[in-house]
């Protein structure tokens, strides 16, 4: 092993609370050594927040009736408000469609201690599911699903002044429960409420136990009316507030949610891992899905592999790629655990090992992945040593993805239709309409979903989009039947081997970019041996017989995939009045109404499928986004646009107006969850 990477220690960015429980911790409340203050006070945690959180919001009243309702707490602590919200919830005959649960904690407790946190009776069951789905200590936002996703924690670990800006949400109520302002004082900034005043929605309400008559200052700054109200259990009084600004700051055209009217239907294009996650995620928000499949069954293109990987990377945290990367795998690990334990897809989640990777990152959480000394074979792979780190990834493994799309589709909102091959689409009024080549239409929706693996960029040629560089690479996998390897699980690096519970060993794979031969290849198949034999030291006997399977993948230039609403191609014309349409920033691109890719998904679509699917889908939906701004500005499909202005290439570039089919632009919608 490499000395330097054998020195390493890598240090998270999240570091757990250190907490302090008392002798009869039921009796005396948990303290933080952090902050040096009691996590809620003596009377009890549920005493607290049903008296401060809930009622000063109004809740359960105020949710009644709607379909969704969005609660952010700054100061997550040990998880009591979000169980005392979501039992109040689960109580409510006349509760919301969907609570949104959305958390800022820079401080979170370990497992154990959040496992050893003493908890209300009524508390104890939600407790136990908190602690089942808790995740690992990395700085991003974890979306956790409840009750079949009618309860959504987006649970985001860091500094609250850090993750406020990247938040996109509109927030009903709020909850100000960090430690007190004289030993937390970051958490009381003047910033930290105009924050919270950017994702207010209107007559959002705010509820804290504090009293404090700075916070109140601060707050009627913002835009928040705010007063004292009789406290409870010991505190005199508490601080409420109700969001009414003088005047409503403007909002710049932006990302909006599709209008779909009441029904929320949408068609998407393409029955592979992306289609099938897209439909999937849409229909956990509520809407009819129509998935078109043009080959005679779901995952025959790219999906059909008999198994893939599923993990994250350990390199450079602080990139989008990365930090992409890891949210992703950590929701599909969440997402294909569950399906693997209820029998509906083969394969398993218990990790994997990644070999020689030199790891820059200072964010690598112990319980994320860790380091593995000495040689591969310490991680039960026959390999020799090498030269970089050898992770043990923690929350990775393998998945059946035929079975995986199929189980995903298998949905009383989804219909699939195969041998639906698109070859134009077409708007007309509100709705996209998809033909096929002899002109019989195939299916409409006011939202169209485009998840085809690239192969559907001719469909959009004639609307005038932005261009977005990718290209087609073709990869070639092998296997082995019935081949002993001693392996006890994958191991990915510079290729990867896969031992399956039938005996097979497959492993690979080979990529040629701009390469359409469909046959196997022995040239391939000896590229993907030798990748073998350099990742786990395993050498076939000569005359083995090889299978394997050819696919396209399809890759943008940047390596990340296309999530969103499709842009228009800019030219010079100017718009009404002599002005010019700013594309500086994605948020400002107009965009064909209706219209969205998730695409470019290269060789992870097993990884980033389920996060991208999570993603279109609150935009489509207008829902709180799982993933920070700056992430999404990474996977935008205007992205390329974006670039190009800031480089000065484009820096007179206008909308034109012409540019699609009439009333297919979306320009000047205001933006529900970016702002």
């Amino acid at each position: 092993m490499n000395p330097a990477a054998k020195q390493q220690q890598p240090r998270p960015l999240v570091e757990h609370a250190t907490i302090h429980f008392g002798d009869r911790e039921s009796v005396t409340p948990p303290r933080s050594a952090d902050y040096d203050d009691l996590y809620h006070p003596a009377a009890g945690a549920l005493a607290q927040a049903e008296h401060v959180f809930l009622g000063g919001n109004g809740l359960p009243q105020r949710w009644r009736g709607q379909r969704r309702f969005t609660v952010l707490e700054t100061g997550f602590g040990l998880g009591n408000n979000f169980l005392a919200t979501w039992a109040a919830w689960a109580v409510d005959t006349t509760r919301c469609e969907q609570l949104v649960y959305i958390a800022v904690e820079l401080h979170p407790p370990s497992l154990t201690d959040l496992q050893r946190v003493h908890r209300d009776p009524a508390l104890r069951p939600f407790a136990d599911a908190l602690a089942a789905a808790w995740p690992p200590a990395t700085s991003n936002l974890h979306l956790i699903d409840f009750a079949g996703g009618a309860v959504r924690l987006l649970l985001g670990f860091g500094d609250v002044r850090k993750l406020l800006p990247q938040l996109m949400a509109r927030v009903d109520a709020f909850y100000l429960d960090g430690f007190l302002p004289a030993r937390n004082p970051a958490m009381w900034e003047p910033r930290v409420i105009k924050g919270l005043a950017r994702l207010a929605a209107p007559e959002a309400t705010l509820a804290t136990w504090t009293a404090a008559h700075a916070l109140r200052v601060s707050l009627a700054a913002c835009g928040f009316a705010a007063q004292l109200a009789p406290g409870a259990n010991g505190k005199r009084e508490i601080t409420l507030a109700r969001y009414a600004p003088a005047f409503l700051p403007r909002r710049l055209a932006a990302r909006g949610a599709a209008d779909a009217g009441p029904k929320r239907h949408a068609v998407v294009v393409g029955a592979g891992i992306a289609g099938a996650c897209a439909a999937s995620s849409l229909a956990r928000l509520g809407w009819h899905c129509t998935v078109l499949e043009a080959l005679p069954a779901p995952a025959c293109g790219a999906s059909g592999n008999p198994a893939g990987l599923f993990h994250g990377g350990v390199q450079g945290a602080e990139a989008p790629h990365a930090r992409f990367n890891r949210a992703a795998a950590l929701l599909a690990h969440r997402r294909y655990a569950a399906l693997i334990r209820s029998g509906h897809v083969a394969g398993s989640a218990a990790g994997l090992v990644q070999v020689g990777i030199d790891a820059n990152s200072g964010d690598i959480a112990a319980d994320y992945a860790s380091p593995v000394r000495g040689s591969a074979a310490d991680s039960g792979v026959c390999g020799e040593r090498f030269a970089g780190v050898t992770w043990q990834h923690h929350h990775a493994g393998w998945v059946d993805p035929i079975a995986l799309v199929q189980t995903l589709l298998d949905h009383e909102r989804i219909e699939l239709r195969c041998n639906a091959a698109a070859h134009r689409l077409r708007r007309e009024r509100d709705a996209w309409l998809v033909v096929n080549s002899a002109g019989r239409l195939l299916a409409q929706a006011p939202v169209l979903v485009l998840a085809t693996a690239g192969a559907g960029a001719a469909l959009l040629d004639e609307l005038g989009v932005a261009p977005m560089p990718s290209f087609q690479s073709r990869g070639q996998i092998s296997w082995l039947d019935k081949f002993p390897t001693g392996l006890s699980q994958p191991v990915a690096g510079h290729g990867y081997a896969l031992p399956l519970p039938d005996g097979r060993l497959l492993f690979g794979a080979s990529a040629h970019d701009d390469d359409f031969d469909p046959g196997l290849r022995e040239a391939d198949h000896a590229q993907n041996l030798e990748r073998l034999q350099r990742l786990t030291g395993i050498t076939p006997q000569p005359g083995a017989t090889l299978h394997g399977r050819v696919g396209w993948r399809h890759t943008t230039d940047d390596r990340l995939p296309i999530v969103g609403a499709v842009p228009l191609q800019p030219s010079t014309t100017a718009l009404a009045g002599g002005q010019k349409q700013r594309l500086d920033h994605c948020r400002l691109v107009p965009r064909l109404a209706g219209l969205y890719l998730l695409e470019g998904l290269a060789s992870r679509g097993l990884t980033w499928a389920p996060l991208a699917g999570e993603v279109l889908a609150a935009w489509i939906d207008g829902a709180p986004m799982p993933i920070e701004a700056d992430l999404l500005d990474a996977i935008d499909p205007a992205r390329w646009l974006v670039r190009s202005v800031r480089r000065g290439s484009a820096a007179s570039h206008a909308f034109r107006p012409d540019a699609a089919a009439d009333g297919a632009i979306d320009s000047t919608v205001a933006d529900p969850v970016s702002g």
